[in-house]
């Protein structure tokens, strides 16, 4: 037979043992809920970086026209451009990376090179399109644009642009 305090020392270490396992599920659920919003915001962020890729590629593909298509630098950022006339006046669509967001301006050409925000245009007067971290351009010899993010890249290779390959022009 238990006596009194046996049975005291007993509950006690049951208790104990409930409270250790109780408060390592609680530490187990807390972990998981910490890797699976971190797992959820790694997609996200791809997810935006494949969406935004698939956006100017296909902005590329629609402005396909011999010449049209440039990487420029206005307001200090690097720009994708996209070059058109009508009505004998020049206009460009921009698309940049400011400020976290991505940004595309569609302006007359000459008004996107004035530097006096008064004349010109600022950044900020651009419709945001998304929000992402890092957005870059290069355009290589023959017309290949990189268009690059913080873990993605794409290369375009526009028709508009022609190479020689093995002597004949190819496009």
């Amino acid at each position: 037979m238990k006596t009194p305090s046996k049975r005291r020392i007993d509950t006690i270490f049951v208790l104990i043992i409930f409270s250790v396992f109780a408060l390592s599920v609680l530490m187990v659920l807390m972990l998981g809920a910490r890797v699976y919003k971190s797992m959820t915001d790694i997609a996200k962020e791809r997810q935006d970086e494949r969406t935004l890729l698939s956006y100017v590629w296909t902005k590329v593909k629609i402005n396909d026209k011999n010449g049209s298509i440039r990487i420029g630098e206005y307001f200090g950022l690097n720009v994708l451009c996209f070059d058109e006339e009508y009505e004998q006046t020049m206009y460009t669509t921009a698309i940049y990376l400011h400020d976290g967001w991505v940004y595309e301006l569609y302006t007359e050409t000459s008004l996107l090179a004035e530097s006096d925000p008064q004349h010109g245009f600022a950044p900020e007067d651009g419709v945001k399109v998304m929000g992402i971290e890092s957005l870059e351009f290069t355009q290589y010899s023959h017309g290949l644009i990189k268009v690059a993010t913080n873990t993605s890249h794409l290369l375009i290779y526009p028709r508009s642009a022609e190479t020689v390959i093995g002597g004949r022009a190819v496009s």
